[in-house]
């Protein structure tokens, strides 16, 4: 039996689920009249309501044991030490160390690193500041006006979803865009429209090797010598963010423009570091600044809070509760502000490629479940497509919700409604409508007791759905940073209490490796037999029918 499985608190908790299991919310809330604020917590500006969770005092109690038993808070400081955590890497996992404002010494494995992230920091707000002012000229003399970041994973995700999170605070006739996808369309959809004069490529790959970006990089560097006269106007075109300088000076870039990673950022973490050099063109040096501060304050919050009252921690318990013990597969990200409409997705790598695994941190396969699908949507659109499911399906689907009291230009009567909605949605996850409602209502419409007989059961709504809420004054980027955070930290102390390395990622690397291989053979393009047969026949097929054009 594993190690998690053998804990104190892990049997209590198995019991206590079977004693609570059919308790429904409703039935809390007509017990304790004061459950909103015993479960609910705030950080700043920011208000975390858990209280619509199938927990009592009790519950949460044992969860916390959990963390106590589990050592998240000696994990936790090892992390913010800057020790190797992510073992089979050796690597240290500091990427907090890349938000800390002050001259306090930050170290990984011992070395200071404080003074050498503040100075490539500088660097890049230098670089983004003469974008901005357009200060930085192409190879004819015109001001940029168009970005294009060329990324995958973390180096696409996170940059993304934080430029569309704060476009309010962009310059809006400054262009960015994002090309992560080896399939033509994306990169030629985005050129179709651009001026090889006025455009800069940030080219964003840690190692300079990965096949996606590289390709996508070709492409942009092909289009752009279609209009230079030489290959030695390319460095006013080409910046890029990488630990091979090397190779990216062989590429075309010189190297005053090539912004450095460490091996102890991963890439869903790097965000804040020289990776988000386009968030930085965008909304600029000082919101960028605000953006790592609000994660710094819960760096803070997450390292000092007694356990009880650690956002983070009861973010990461409740999914565990519901995980292990309801054996549910999913949770849904619900955000309702349109610019967050990239938030889940971004939580998806962030989550599911930390936590998706099936060995546990002394090489032993795990005998419970670990990390959850996660998917999500934009919380209005989403209550007309999926939320059919998160309410009457036979699936428990935990969801936070995550919505603005105001927005930069808050128009009451949009505003008042989407606030409206997200207070119906979460209170009907967690009453539902019972037969006698559901009867009472259909009689009130003058239905005949035949009408409701057939009617009825299609109109119950079970309840007893968990939903966790967020709710903050604005979108601006300090929130922003801070909720970020709050789900990193979430994410880590869920991995080591599944005792987990929530910081490697080796499930990516079979399919590059294969991909790699296959397109070795594809180039070739004789027929192949070293394969399973449905491999052959598909790859067989696609060689008799390719186009012919290179």
């Amino acid at each position: 039996m594993s190690q998690l499985t053998d804990l104190p608190a892990w049997s209590k908790l198995k019991q206590h689920y079977q004693e609570i299991k059919d308790t429904h919310m409703r039935d809390l809330f007509a017990q304790d009249p004061t459950r909103f604020e015993s479960y609910s917590l705030k950080l700043n500006d920011i208000l975390f309501d858990y209280s619509k969770n199938r927990i009592t005092q009790e519950t949460l109690g044992l969860l916390l044991q959990l963390a106590e038993e589990a050592d998240v808070s000696g994990w936790r400081d090892k992390m913010f030490a800057g020790e190797i955590i992510n073992h089979t890497e050796h690597r240290a996992v500091q990427h907090a160390a890349l938000r800390h404002p002050g001259n306090e010494p930050q170290y990984v494995d011992g070395k200071r690193v404080d003074e050498e992230i503040h100075s490539e920091l500088q660097r890049v707000k230098k670089l983004a500041k003469r974008v901005r002012t357009r200060q930085w000229r192409g190879h004819s003399n015109q001001p940029i006006t168009d970005v294009v970041n060329i990324g995958i994973g973390g180096s696409h995700l996170g940059p993304l979803m934080a430029t569309e999170a704060l476009r309010p605070y962009a310059i809006h006739d400054l262009h960015i865009h994002y090309v992560s996808n080896i399939d033509e369309n994306h990169i030629n959809n985005t050129l179709e429209t651009l001026n090889p004069d006025t455009t800069l490529f940030i080219i964003s790959s840690k190692s300079f090797t990965t096949q996606d970006t590289l390709v996508n990089a070709q492409t942009a560097k092909a289009w752009l010598m279609n209009k230079l006269d030489n290959e030695a106007q390319l460095p006013k075109h080409l910046v890029a963010v990488t630990s091979n300088t090397a190779a990216a000076v062989k590429f075309g870039v010189a190297e005053e423009n090539i912004f450095k990673m460490w091996d102890w950022v991963g890439g869903r973490y790097s965000m804040w570091s020289a990776i988000g050099l386009s968030i930085v063109i965008s909304i600029g040096p000082d919101n960028f600044d605000d953006l790592l501060a609000g994660a710094y304050e819960v760096d803070e919050h997450f390292k000092k809070a007694p356990l009880n009252e650690n956002i983070p921690v009861i973010m990461a318990l409740l999914g565990i509760w519901y995980n292990n013990f309801f054996n549910s597969e999913a949770i849904a990200i619900l955000p309702y502000d349109q610019n967050m409409h990239r938030f889940p997705a971004y939580l998806q790598q962030a989550d599911m490629e930390s936590n998706g695994k099936s060995c546990d941190r002394n090489g032993a396969k795990v005998d419970y479940t670990t990390g959850p699908i996660l998917f999500g949507e934009i919380g209005i659109a989403s209550q007309h497509a999926f939320y059919q499911l998160l309410h009457q399906g036979t699936k428990l689907v935990p969801a936070d919700m995550l919505a603005p009291i105001s927005n930069v230009q808050c128009i009451a009567r949009h505003h008042r409604a989407l606030m409206s909605n997200i207070f119906a949605q979460a209170e009907a996850m967690m009453t539902g409508k019972t037969e006698q409602e559901v009867e009472r209502e259909l009689t009130a419409q003058g239905l005949s007791p035949q009408q409701i007989e057939k009617l009825l059961p299609y109109k119950v709504f079970p309840g007893n759905r968990p939903t966790n809420t967020f709710l903050f004054y604005t979108l601006n980027p300090k929130t922003l940073g801070s909720l970020i955070a709050l789900y990193e930290h979430k994410i880590f102390v869920q991995g080591i209490i599944w005792n987990l390395n929530s910081f490697d990622q080796w499930g990516v690397e079979l399919g590059k490796v294969l991909a790699s291989n296959i397109l070795e053979e594809i180039n070739k393009g004789e027929m192949v037999s070293n394969h399973d047969c449905s491999t052959n026949g598909l790859i067989n097929y696609y060689l008799n029918l390719k186009p012919k054009r290179s």
